[in-house]
């Protein structure tokens, strides 16, 4: 029997299919609701990661977790929610996982956990985290919730960490990733100079389940198809709905006044921002990161051609959306 945390995300429900593909025995955690995904091997199962005792007694019986669940924001509202589930919620399922006897863990962490220290050098597994202002409170939470995977490995627990660069998967386009694509089809006019990892959900789950069921232990490899320029990614995007492509470059300049336009926007209104400082100045960036590590772990692994994930993806949404 597997567990996996998070069930309801892009990674988490892609995860779930493509076990149950295999004939696995899947036990799915869901916080309030749950997807309508149905299945003689899937049981869905009601539980909170900040509840310890509640996790020991869902692990019990279990042999591996994917630990997928996670709060993702750049809101600086929410350090607090980041840190209680990310770091705390991280916590709570390696010390489940050794008091029930798991056989493996792997943690979905994130190519922000490796952090972000100006070099130009593409990122990889051996960038050494650096404290600083240049790193966000997500990033941080994704560092410290590392930090607690580590410790269990201590422990005895066997366990992976993956850390994936931008998702690209067909998913609820009002949050997350899948907002790229929604965008690029209501033409959204907007790019910036600035570059960053892309992956295709499939492969990432094809990773993870590979890593699962491999000797492969006390390791954490960057998961990353290709580097692209936003520009790029938003063009091929557009293309693929056979919409305008973006056409207005948002320079540094203006990008430093939209997000402080909208920190005043959300102070006076309560929403969340659509761009905060972390976002804009991110955008700008030239970041690339180094994938060669898991391809030498799993040799028989190659990344789908991004232009070939975004037509397919595009097709799901349009299917999805009736569009």
């Amino acid at each position: 029997m597997i567990v996996v945390t998070g069930a309801n995300g892009l990674v988490g429900s892609h995860l779930i299919t493509t076990l149950l593909a295999q004939g696995k025995q899947v036990k799915a955690l869901y916080h309030t609701s749950h997807a309508a995904i149905n299945h003689q091997n899937l049981t869905w199962q009601q539980g909170d990661i900040l509840d310890i005792i509640g996790l020991e007694e869902i692990f019990i019986g279990i042999t591996q977790v994917y630990h997928c669940a996670a709060i993702v924001s750049f809101n600086p509202k929410d350090k607090q929610l980041l840190h209680k589930t990310n770091v705390e919620g991280t916590a709570n399922v390696v010390n489940a996982c050794l008091s029930s006897g798991v056989q493996k863990l792997l943690y979905v962490s994130s190519v922000a956990a490796l952090g972000r220290t100006g070099i130009s050098e593409p990122i990889s597994e051996n960038n050494k985290w650096i404290e600083g202002n240049h790193n966000s409170e997500y990033a941080k939470s994704k560092y410290l919730a590392e930090m607690e995977v580590w410790r269990g490995i201590g422990e005895g627990l066997d366990a992976l960490i993956v850390n994936p660069s931008i998702i690209l998967g067909c998913s609820d386009w009002a949050k997350g990733s899948a907002a790229i694509f929604k965008n690029a089809y209501n033409e959204f006019a907007w790019y910036t100079n600035g570059t960053n990892g892309f992956v295709d959900v499939q492969d990432v789950v094809t990773i993870m389940t590979s890593l699962m069921d491999s000797d492969i232990t006390a390791q954490r490899f960057v998961v990353s198809g290709r580097n692209l320029s936003y520009q790029e990614l938003f063009t091929s995007i557009a293309n693929a709905f056979n919409k305008k492509p973006p056409h207005k470059l948002v320079t540094p300049f203006l990008a430093e006044i939209v997000w402080r336009i909208e920190a005043l926007k959300a102070k006076f209104t309560g929403s969340k921002p659509l761009l905060t400082k972390e976002t804009a100045r991110t955008a700008q960036q030239t970041i690339t990161y180094n994938n060669s590590k898991l391809l030498r772990a799993l040799p028989d692994f190659k990344y789908t051609a991004i232009n070939n994930s975004i037509e397919r993806i595009c097709k799901e949404l349009v299917e999805m959306y009736k569009l």
